[in-house]
C-alpha cells in the first residue's frame, strides 16, 4: 500500500479536497470511455472522494469503488448516491476475481507508486480482476513537460473558505530526482493559525516506462491521449491518457 499523505487523513483537508481540485474535465472522459467500451462493472481504484465513481454509478454501471485511506472511504460513503457503490477500504492487493469489464485509476493515482515493484505489482492484481479482454485505464503526467516547475508559493497560493474558516495554501517543490518529485503543501487555518504541511512524493514515469510495464502486466495499449478531448499523445503534451486491453 502507498505512503498515505496528510491530505488523505485529516478529516478537515479530506472534506476540503473536492473544493481543492476544482473542475475535473477528466471525469466527463472516464464516464464516456465507459460506455464507449460497455463496460457493465467497472473498478475505481484509489477513488478517494467518489465523485467518478458515484458519477459511473449514476449512469448504470456496477461499480466498486477501492480506496486504501479510511478517513477518504468514510467521507465518499456520506456523501449523496453512495449507496449505488460497492465500497471497499484496500489496495489493489484486495481485489478478487471479479471479472470487471473496466479498471480505472484517476486523480493521477497511477504516480503515487513510487517503486517500480508496488506498480507492476498493481497493474498485475488489476489484469487478475478484469476478464479477459477487459480494460484498464488512467493518467500520468509527462516528465518531459516539467509541470512540477509551475508548482511554486506564487503560483499556487490561494485562499478558500471552508467550515473551519478561510484556508490559505500553495505548494513549493523541495526535491526532483531519479524521476520522483517531492513537494510541501502549506495549509494555514487563517481562524485558529493552526499550520499543516503536507509532504508528497510522486512519481514520473516516462511514456516508454508505462507502456514496457503494461506489457510486463499482461496488457496491450490500445490508446494513449494527451487530453481529455482524445486528441493523440504527442511527446511535448502534459498529459499521458493511457488505455490498454488485458491479454
Amino acid at each position: 500500500m502507498p505512503h498515505l499523505d496528510l491530505h488523505y487523513v485529516d478529516p478537515r483537508l479530506v472534506a476540503q479536497y473536492d473544493t481543492d481540485n476544482g473542475e475535473r474535465d477528466d471525469l466527463a472522459y472516464y464516464a464516456a470511455l465507459a460506455a464507449d467500451l460497455n463496460a457493465r462493472q467497472i473498478i475505481d481504484l484509489g477513488c478517494g472522494t467518489g465523485v467518478l465513481a458515484r458519477r459511473l454509478a449514476d449512469a448504470g454501471h456496477q461499480v466498486w469503488g477501492i480506496e486504501p485511506a479510511p478517513e477518504m472511504l468514510a467521507y465518499a460513503q456520506k456523501q449523496p448516491g453512495a449507496g449505488r457503490v460497492v465500497w471497499l477500504n484496500a489496495d489493489a492487493g484486495g481485489l478478487g476475481d471479479w471479472q470487471a469489464d473496466l479498471a480505472v485509476m484517476t486523480g493521477n493515482v497511477a504516480q503515487v507508486f513510487l517503486e517500480d515493484d508496488a506498480w507492476l505489482a498493481t497493474l498485475r492484481h488489476l489484469h487478475a480482476a478484469l476478464r479477459p479482454g477487459g480494460w484498464v485505464a488512467f493518467e500520468s503526467r509527462n516528465p518531459l513537460a516539467r509541470e512540477w516547475e509551475e508548482w511554486t508559493p506564487e503560483k499556487t497560493r490561494e485562499v478558500t473558505p471552508t467550515a473551519y474558516g478561510p484556508l490559505e495554501t500553495w505548494l513549493e517543490v523541495l526535491d526532483v530526482s531519479g524521476g520522483r518529485v517531492h513537494m510541501r503543501g502549506r495549509n494555514i487555518f487563517q481562524t485558529t493559525g493552526e499550520h499543516l504541511d503536507v509532504h508528497s512524493t510522486l512519481r514520473f514515469r516516462t511514456f516508454d516506462e508505462i507502456t514496457a510495464s503494461l506489457g510486463q502486466a499482461g496488457f496491450r495499449v490500445q490508446d494513449v491521449y494527451g487530453d481529455w478531448q482524445r486528441t493523440p499523445f504527442t511527446p511535448p503534451r502534459r498529459l499521458m491518457a493511457f488505455v490498454a486491453q488485458r491479454v
